[in-house]
C-alpha cells in the first residue's frame, strides 16, 4: 500500500494520526484558555487596585504630616509672640487651610507646641494622621553640638 490515497482531485497525503483527525483537543478542555485569560486579567486588575490604594494612602499620610508641620510652626511662632493670636487657635486655622482637622494641640515648656492633625484618605482607607512639634531652637550649650 502506498502512503497516499487517490481521490477525486488526485493523490492526497495520508494522515499519520488518524485518531486526532476529528478533534484537536478533548471536548472537556474547550474554552479553558478563555477562562485562564480572564483569571489572569482579574489578577492584573486587582494588583492595580491595590497599588492605587497604597499610593492614595501614601499621599494622604504626606498631606496630614505637612498640615501638622505647618500648624505646629505657626503655633510656635504665636507662642513666642512673633505672630499674634493664641497658639492652638492659630494651629487650627492653618490645619483647616490645609484641608486637615486639628485633633490635639498642647503647649509645652520653652514655647514649644505639639499638634496632631487628621485628614480623610477616602472611603476605603479611613483617616491619615500627622504629628509635629515645633519651638525655638535649643539654647547654646543645651543639647546642641558645636
Amino acid at each position: 500500500m502506498s502512503p497516499t490515497r487517490a481521490g477525486a482531485h488526485g493523490p492526497r497525503p495520508r494522515n499519520p494520526f488518524p485518531d486526532r483527525a476529528r478533534h484537536r483537543c478533548r471536548p472537556s478542555e474547550r474554552g479553558s484558555g478563555t477562562v485562564l485569560a480572564l483569571g489572569l486579567g482579574l489578577v492584573v486588575i486587582m494588583a492595580g487596585a491595590v497599588l492605587l490604594l497604597l499610593a492614595q494612602s501614601a499621599v494622604a499620610a504626606s498631606r496630614a504630616a505637612a498640615a501638622a508641620d505647618l500648624a505646629a510652626l505657626a503655633a510656635a511662632d504665636a507662642a513666642r509672640g512673633i505672630t499674634p493670636g493664641e497658639p492652638c487657635a492659630v494651629a487650627r486655622e492653618v490645619a483647616l487651610k490645609n484641608n486637615a482637622a486639628m485633633v490635639a494641640c498642647s503647649e509645652g515648656p520653652g514655647a514649644t507646641v505639639q499638634v496632631r492633625t487628621e485628614l480623610g484618605a477616602g472611603p476605603f482607607l479611613g483617616a491619615a494622621t500627622g504629628l509635629a512639634r515645633a519651638g525655638p531652637p535649643p539654647a547654646p550649650g543645651r543639647g546642641s553640638t558645636p
